[in-house]
């Protein structure tokens, strides 16, 4: 069974920059796409990033330009670079296999705010 450890939020001023972090233990190359999800306050959890285990990205049309995932398997890690964040990309911040399957991790917040 896969689990996820994400971290790497924080507070930031509006048009800063944040890189999330996911551990995954486990087998990640059983895993062909890799998300990273988002729940703000009162809104239902989206899927804003995923990235296949050939290196294919897509991105909601909300962050696309400014969000970047990666992955290193060798180090069995996902990445979201996070790039002129706006309050709007205040959530907590999740990653899980795409579409998902299994059990969430404990997020990490992102609070965009002056």
């Amino acid at each position: 069974q896969v689990q996820l450890v994400e971290s790497g939020g924080g507070l930031v001023q509006p048009g800063g920059s944040l890189r999330l972090s996911c551990v995954v233990s486990g087998n990640i190359f059983s895993i062909y796409v890799m998300g990273w999800y988002r729940q703000a306050p009162g809104k239902q959890r989206e899927l804003v990033a995923g990235i296949t285990r050939g290196g294919s990205t897509n991105y909601a049309d909300s962050v696309k330009g400014r969000f970047t995932i990666s992955r290193d398997d060798a180090k069995s890690t996902v990445y979201l670079q996070m790039n002129s964040l706006n309050p709007e990309d205040t959530a907590v911040y999740y990653c899980a296999p795409s579409p998902f399957r299994g059990t969430w991790g404990q997020g990490t917040q992102v609070t965009v705010s002056s």
